[in-house]
């Protein structure tokens, strides 16, 4: 089973740029998209029903804004929009599907750069996604928390770690709710296969980053530790362009 996560930065500005030639390419089982910007009304059939996939979309209350997407070739037993918690809801960052075996969640997680008000928001956000983890793994062991967590964890992840320090995305605030997370249980599975420097997922595309390298990981797929001795690889797709991030990739036995 192969398991994709991409935050496309616009979904109707990437079908442009060949995101559905992509995904038939590509062919993955189960992909999150992030950072939609769109509602479901203002795309196309081609988008909502690709050939081979069932699709499902939480979008923010605010238009052009965040958003998140499920495309999957079996429909889950059972899918959910958000938290229950309504000031994270209505930025419309967290699809919750449930399949045999296995949880999945795609989450667009909050960016804290604009002030110290969104920077809170992000830390209480972390916690609500580490409560329904909590809560999740009481009827299901087995669970995948996937997408831009808009954080590099460790001085690895990041091409300049020194002049970044008192930048949101690695904040030590940040940084720690990463370790919580681990300690939680939860496993960043790339870097089981990947222990190399120079791994980004992002880049920021002002300053012509990517052609350098000079990127953040920021995008993850976390597994809980039971399900892990079942991740056969795990690996970036850093050939893929569209977006400012590229997409990452997992492949379960």
């Amino acid at each position: 089973m192969k398991i994709l996560s991409w935050n496309v930065n616009g979904i109707r500005a990437v079908q442009k740029k060949g995101f559905l030639d992509w995904l038939a390419r590509e062919k993955p089982d189960v992909l999150g998209v992030q950072e939609t910007k769109a509602k479901p009304e203002q795309l196309d059939m081609f988008l909502m029903h690709p050939e081979g996939y069932h699709t499902f979309w939480n979008s923010a209350e605010r238009p052009g804004y965040s958003g998140v997407a499920l495309f999957t070739k079996e429909k889950p037993q059972k899918v959910e929009n958000g938290f229950g918690v309504k000031k994270f809801d209505q930025e419309g960052r967290v699809i919750i599907a449930e399949y045999p075996g296995f949880a999945f969640l795609n989450i667009y997680f909050p960016n804290g750069k604009a002030s110290d008000e969104r920077l809170h928001y992000k830390m209480d956000f972390y916690d609500e996604t580490l409560k329904c983890v909590r809560k999740l793994k009481k009827r299901q062991k087995n669970i995948i928390v996937c997408g831009d967590y808009n954080t590099a964890h460790k001085e690895i992840d990041l091409a300049r770690p020194k002049e970044n320090e008192k930048t949101s995305g690695f904040l030590p605030i940040e940084r720690a709710w990463l370790d919580r997370w681990v300690a939680d249980g939860q496993v960043d599975i790339f870097r089981q296969f990947n222990k190399e420097p120079g791994q980004y997922s992002w880049w920021d595309m002002k300053t012509g980053a990517r052609e350098r390298n000079v990127g953040w990981r920021i995008d993850y797929h976390f597994v809980t530790e039971s399900l892990a001795p079942e991740v056969k690889r795990a690996w970036h797709l850093t050939d893929v362009i569209g977006s400012d991030h590229c997409p990452v990739g997992i492949e379960l036995k």
